[in-house]
C-alpha cells in the first residue's frame, strides 16, 4: 500500500469513526464564518471595469480634473405636445424645480435656462452682458425653435432634430474626496512597488483603503437615495401625464440616463441575480436529484451541503473584505454547481458500493465511497482551480477577484462536501437504493454502443474533425466588442433611456479628445492685434496672446472633422463659440483679436462657463467633448478608435499631439487587455492540465487524449460565436478558462474509472461498458446539474450574463458528449492503452 492510499484511508476513517463530533465541528466552523456574510459588500461601479495600470485612465482622471468635467445625469423629456407649448414649458419648469430640491443635485439646466443668442437679436458686443433665456425672451416661437435646431450649443444635444425631445442636465454635487483617495492610494501603491519593505507605506495603504471603502459605501448609499428620489419625481410626472391623457398613445415620457444611474442599476441587478441564481439553481437541482434517485434523503443531503459550502465561502469573503462585482456575482451559481457535482459523485459511489457490498455496515459503505472518490475528486477540483486561477493574469480587479474567489470557494466545497457527507451518511441508517432511473434511462448505454461500433466511431471522428475545422475558421472571425446599451434588455429603464438619448440627443458614451500644441519659440505674437491693443495687452496676462491663427485653424479643422465623422453624435468645443460669434458678428468670423478680448473681459465665472471646459492655456491644449452613438450596430469600437487617432494625427500635423480618452477608450482597452491575458493564460492552463493528466494517469497518450477532448468542445463553441457574428464581451471572454476548469472533471473521472475497470477485465471494450454503466451516470447527473445552473443565468437583465450562461451550457453539452462518446472512441481506436502498458493498470491507485 502506497503513501497516498494510507492518507486516504486515514481521512476516510476519521470522518466515519466519530461522525457526531465531526459534524459538530463542521457546523461550528460554518456558524462562525456565516456570521460574516452580512459584511460581504457589492461594488458594481464603473471603476471595477477599468484597467488599474492603464495610462489612459490616468489621462482621463487628469482631463476630468483639469477641465472640471461635472458628474451629470440626463433626463430625456418627450411631451405630448410641442416643446414650446405652455403645458410643456410649465411641466419643464415644475420638473426642474422638483429636481433641484433633491439633495446632491447642484443645478438643473434645461431649455428654460439656455441663453438665446441668435433669436434675441443680440450683437457680438452683447456676449459679455446679460443674455435672455426662454423665460424672458421676447422672440417669437418660430425664431426660438430655429435657434434651438440650428445653434451648435443645442442642436442634437439639448433638443432632438425633430424638436420632440429635450434634455434636462442634472449637475451633481462634486465629491473631491473620491479622487483624493484614488490619488493617495495610487501614490502609496507606487511607493510600495519601488520599496516593498516600506512598513510605513504598507500601514498607510491599509488605512487608506479601509477609509476609502467606508467613504465610498457612504457615498453609494447617498447616491442610491438620490437616484431613487429622482426616479420618484420622474414616475410622478409620467403618471400624471398618463392620467391626464388616458386615451392618447403619445403621452409624455421621461427617461433617466447617466453613469450614476447605470452604476446604481447594476448594483440592483447584481443583488437580484445573486438571489435568482442561487434560489433557482437550488430548486431545479433539487428536482433533478429527486428524479435521479427518487429518495428525499439524497436531495436534502445534497442541498444542505451546497448551502453550507456557499455560506462558508461567503462568510470567508466577508471576513477578508472581498466585494461582489458584476462579474463575480456568478460565484454563488458556480460554487453551487461545482459543489453539487462533488456530492453527486459521492452519492453515486455510495449507491454503487451499497449494491455490491449490501452486507457491509453503513459506516463501512460510506468509508469505501469516501476513499474511492477522494483522488478523482481532488484532481478534478485541482484542475478546476487551475482554470479559475488563470484569471489572475488579468489586470482587471473584478476578474482577478473572481479567480481568487472561485479558487477558494471550490476548495472549501471539496473539504466540506467530504466532511459533511461522511459525517451525515454515517449517522443515517442503511436504506435500499432506488435504481429506476438507471434501469430505464439508456443514454449512457447508447453512448457506449456508439463508441464500441467501429463504423459509428468513424462517423464520430469525421464529425469531430469537421467541428474542429469549422471552429478554427469561426475563431478567426471573432471580435471583441463593448456596446454598453447592448448589455441590457430592451425592457429595462437603462436601455430605454440610453436608446432615446443616443438616438435623439447626441449619443451616450463620452469620448474626450485633447489637442496638445508643441512649443514653438519662434511663434509670432497675434498678427491681428494693432498697436493700440498690443500696448494694452502687453501690460496684461500673456495668456491672452494664446489665441492665434495657427491654433484657431487646428480648432476649426478638428471640429469640422469630428462633426462629420461617422458614429459621432454631439461635439462640444470652443468652435461652437466661434460659430455663434460669427452669426452675431454679422457673418464675420471671430479672429484672434476678438477671442483675446472675450478672454480678457470675461469674469472668472464666465471663463468657467465658456472657456474652461474647452481650453487649457496653461497646458497649451484644446479639449473636444464628444459623445458617440453606442446603439449603432455597425460601430466597431477598437477599429473606430484606431481610425480616429490616425486621422486626427494626420489632420493636426507635426505641430500638435492628439490624445484620446473617455469611457469608450478605457473600456476598449480593458477588453483588449482581457482578451490578450486570456489567450496567454489558456496556454498556461493547457500546459498545467497536461502535466496534471500525465501525473494522474501515468500515460502520455492518455494525457494527450484528455487534453484533446476538452479543447475540441471549446473550439467548436467559440467558432460558433465567430460564425454567428457574436462578439466576445467582458464575461464571455472568460468562458475558455472557466469551461475548461469545470469540463475537465468529466475526463478525469471517466479515465480514472476506465483504468480501474481495465485492470479488472483486461479488455478495453468491457472496461468501456463497465465505465459507462457506473461513472457514466455520475457524469450525466453532474453535467445536467451544471447545465441547469448556467441555464438559470438566462433570467438575468444583463446580456453578458445571459450569453455567458447560454454559451457555457453549450460548451458543457459538447464536453459531456465528448466524454461519453469521443473519449471512449479514442481509447479504443488509438490504442491509448496498449498491451505493454497493461501491467500499469494494476497500479491505478498510485494516484
Amino acid at each position: 500500500m502506497n503513501k497516498s492510499d494510507k492518507i486516504k484511508q486515514k481521512l476516510a476513517r476519521m470522518l466515519v469513526s466519530a461522525p457526531k463530533l465531526s459534524l459538530a465541528l463542521a457546523l461550528i466552523l460554518c456558524a462562525f464564518l456565516c456570521a460574516f456574510v452580512p459584511k460581504l459588500a457589492i461594488d458594481a461601479s464603473t471603476q471595477t471595469l477599468l484597467l488599474e495600470n492603464d495610462k489612459d485612465l490616468e489621462l482621463w482622471r487628469d482631463i476630468t480634473k483639469r477641465y472640471k468635467i461635472p458628474n451629470t445625469l440626463v433626463i430625456a423629456y418627450t411631451p405630448n405636445s410641442d416643446l414650446l407649448s405652455e403645458s410643456s414649458i410649465s411641466t419643464l419648469a415644475a420638473l426642474s424645480k422638483d429636481l433641484a430640491q433633491i439633495k446632491g443635485v447642484k443645478s438643473v439646466f434645461s431649455m428654460l435656462d439656455a441663453p438665446l443668442l441668435l433669436s434675441s437679436g443680440l450683437k457680438f458686443s452683447d456676449l459679455l452682458g446679460t443674455i435672455p433665456t426662454l423665460k424672458d425672451s421676447n422672440a417669437s416661437k418660430e425664431a426660438i425653435k430655429a435657434e434651438f435646431l440650428s445653434s451648435p450649443f443645442y442642436k442634437n444635444s439639448l433638443v432632438s432634430s425633430d424638436f420632440k425631445t429635450t434634455a434636462l442636465l442634472l449637475t451633481l454635487e462634486p465629491n473631491p474626496g473620491y479622487n483624493e483617495f484614488i490619488t493617495s492610494i495610487t501614490a502609496l501603491e507606487n511607493t510600495l512597488k519601488n520599496s516593498e519593505n516600506n512598513a510605513t507605506a504598507k500601514t498607510l495603504l491599509k488605512e487608506q483603503r479601509a477609509a476609502f471603502k467606508a467613504y465610498r459605501d457612504e457615498l453609494r448609499i447617498a447616491e442610491h437615495e438620490q437616484i431613487t428620489q429622482i426616479r420618484q419625481v420622474i414616475a410622478k410626472y409620467n403618471q400624471n401625464s398618463q392620467s391626464r391623457i388616458p386615451h392618447q398613445a403619445s403621452s409624455s415620457q421621461l427617461f433617466l440616463g447617466g453613469i450614476n444611474m447605470i452604476a446604481d442599476d447594476m448594483i440592483a441587478f447584481v443583488r437580484s441575480d445573486l438571489a435568482t441564481y442561487g434560489l433557482a439553481t437550488l430548486l431545479l437541482c433539487s428536482l433533478c436529484l429527486f428524479v435521479y434517485y427518487l429518495q428525499l434523503r439524497y436531495v436534502f443531503l445534497a442541498i444542505f451541503i451546497c448551502l453550507v459550502c456557499v455560506g462558508v465561502a461567503s462568510g470567508l469573503f466577508g471576513l477578508l473584505g472581498f466585494e461582489i462585482t458584476v462579474i463575480s456575482s456568478n460565484y454563488i451559481a458556480l460554487q453551487l454547481i461545482i459543489t453539487l457535482s462533488v456530492v453527486i459523485h459521492l452519492i453515486n459511489s455510495y449507491r454503487e458500493f451499497f449494491r455490491k457490498k449490501s452486507s457491509f455496515s453503513q459506516k463501512a459503505i460510506v468509508y469505501l465511497a469516501l476513499k474511492e472518490r477522494m483522488s478523482p475528486c481532488f484532481f478534478a477540483i485541482f484542475t478546476t482551480i487551475i482554470g479559475f486561477i488563470s484569471l489572475v493574469f488579468s489586470d482587471i480587479r473584478p476578474i482577478i477577484s473572481l479567480g481568487l474567489m472561485m479558487s477558494a470557494s471550490i476548495t472549501l466545497s471539496l473539504i466540506f462536501s467530504f466532511w459533511l457527507f461522511g459525517s451525515i451518511m454515517s449517522l443515517l441508517s442503511k436504506k435500499s437504493v432506488n435504481t429506476v432511473f438507471e434501469r430505464y434511462f439508456s443514454l449512457t448505454t447508447l453512448c457506449a454502443k456508439i463508441a464500441l461500433n467501429l463504423r459509428a466511431r468513424k462517423v464520430v471522428f469525421a464529425i469531430s474533425a469537421l467541428g474542429l475545422c469549422a471552429g478554427l475558421w469561426g475563431i478567426s472571425k471573432l471580435s471583441v466588442e463593448n456596446s454598453f446599451i447592448g448589455y441590457f434588455k430592451e425592457n429595462t429603464d437603462i436601455y430605454k433611456g440610453m436608446e432615446l438619448i443616443d438616438n435623439k440627443l447626441g449619443g451616450t458614451v463620452p469620448l474626450d479628445i485633447i489637442i496638445s500644441f508643441k512649443k514653438d519659440k519662434k511663434e509670432p505674437r497675434n498678427s491681428s492685434l494693432d498697436d493700440e491693443f498690443a500696448d494694452e495687452f502687453a501690460s496684461s496676462d500673456a495668456a491672452q496672446y494664446w489665441f492665434n491663427e495657427r491654433r484657431m485653424s487646428v480648432l476649426k479643422s478638428v471640429n469640422e472633422y469630428l462633426k462629420n465623422k461617422e458614429f459621432i453624435g454631439s461635439v462640444s468645443s470652443l468652435a461652437d463659440l466661434l460659430e455663434v460669434g460669427k452669426e452675431l458678428n454679422e457673418g464675420r468670423e471671430l479672429d484672434a483679436l476678438a477671442l483675446a478680448l472675450i478672454y480678457s473681459s470675461l469674469s472668472g465665472e464666465g471663463r468657467e462657463l465658456i472657456l474652461t471646459p474647452f481650453v487649457s492655456i496653461e497646458n497649451d491644449e484644446l479639449h473636444f467633448s464628444v459623445r458617440t452613438l453606442d446603439s449603432d450596430p455597425r460601430l466597431k469600437r477598437a477599429e473606430f478608435l484606431r481610425t480616429l487617432q490616425s486621422e486626427l494625427n494626420e489632420l493636426v500635423g507635426e505641430n500638435a499631439q492628439v490624445k484620446i480618452s473617455g469611457a469608450m477608450k478605457l473600456y476598449t482597452n480593458m477588453l483588449d487587455s482581457l482578451f490578450s491575458s486570456q489567450i496567454n493564460s489558456l496556454g498556461f492552463v493547457l500546459l498545467a492540465f497536461f502535466a496534471t493528466f500525465w501525473l494522474i494517469f501515468a500515460s502520455l497518450r492518455l494525457a494527450i487524449i484528455a487534453i484533446c477532448i476538452n479543447i475540441l468542445p471549446l473550439i467548436c463553441v467559440l467558432g460558433a460565436m465567430g460564425l454567428a457574428g457574436l462578439s466576445l464581451d467582458i464575461m464571455s471572454i472568460t468562458i475558455g478558462s472557466i469551461s475548461l476548469g469545470i469540463g475537465v472533471d468529466s475526463a478525469i473521472h471517466y479515465i480514472y474509472r476506465y483504468k480501474r475497470e481495465l485492470a479488472h477485465f483486461k479488455d478495453s471494450k468491457k472496461a468501456i461498458i463497465a465505465s459507462h454503466a457506473s461513472i457514466g451516470y455520475a457524469l450525466y447527473y453532474t453535467s445536467f446539474a451544471v447545465f441547469i445552473g448556467f441555464g438559470v443565468m438566462i433570467s438575468s437583465n444583463f446580456w453578458p450574463t445571459i450569453y455567458f450562461g447560454a454559451l457555457t451550457d453549450l460548451v458543457m453539452f459538447f464536453m459531456l458528449a465528448s466524454s461519453l462518446i469521443l473519449l471512449p472512441s479514442l481509447l479504443l481506436s488509438q490504442s491509448a492503452y496498449p498491451a505493454n502498458e497493461q501491467n500499469k493498470a494494476k497500479t491505478t491507485n498510485a494516484v
